[in-house]
């Protein structure tokens, strides 16, 4: 398995533009899935490219929530790639010309290994990948709580790594089991994670890559 960061608000490579927002590509199991889609298509697009991430080789897209810095880039995506299957909240409209719109709002699997928390608080849905070493879990800001997301995703087995958005969470024992953490984009308190689990923890950042 391989996740890959396409779009965050840092980077450690001149050549990839940092922004607002978080997308990064999930390749396990044969298939290719764009977490999200940052803000910005010409950025998003541009870290692909530079990254060597070529977007008509992905057939799904997976939308956490309807805020602009997760599906900004969705439109000049789909204007390369429209070929695919997009996992979206309910809330998203507008958007027409992709192959097939599948709208989650439960927990649910989406196919082998591949499963969604439905919206949790009615504003946002995690997905998570089952592995050989648990759950692999991304997410979007985490606006309904860490806690609440891992809770949501133990109907599907037992967590075993976190990455994406963290936004203001502090509840730091919450991630003690995990065993490995990449907080991302809106995280608040990423020095304070990084000092409590030094030997989980992962640097994000556009252009990071991460294999399990």
């Amino acid at each position: 398995m391989k996740i890959t960061i396409v779009y965050d608000n840092e980077t450690s490579d001149e050549a990839l533009k940092p922004d607002w927002g978080f997308s990064c590509l999930v390749e396990a199991y044969g298939r290719k899935v764009l977490f999200d889609t940052g803000g910005s298509g010409s950025i998003l697009l541009n870290n692909m490219d530079t990254l060597g991430v070529d977007p008509r080789s992905i057939g799904e897209v997976f939308i956490s929530h309807i805020h602009f810095d997760h599906t900004g880039g969705l439109s000049a995506f789909l204007d390369v790639n429209d070929n695919v299957t997009l996992y979206a909240p309910s809330s998203l409209r507008g958007v027409f010309h992709v192959k097939e719109i599948i709208y989650k709002d439960e927990p649910a699997e989406l196919h082998g290994h591949f499963y969604t928390t439905g919206l949790l608080d009615h504003m946002e849905q995690s997905l998570a990948i089952k592995t050989e070493k648990g759950l692999v879990v991304i997410v979007g800001c985490s606006h309904p709580g860490v806690g609440d997301i891992l809770k949501a995703v133990n109907q599907f087995g037992e967590p075993y790594a976190l990455i994406g958005g963290l936004h203001g969470f502090k509840e730091f024992e919450v991630i003690k089991e995990l065993e490995i953490v990449c907080p991302t984009h809106c995280t608040q308190h990423i020095p304070e994670i990084r000092l409590s689990y030094p030997g989980k923890y992962i640097q994000g950042g556009v252009g990071t890559i991460i294999e399990i």
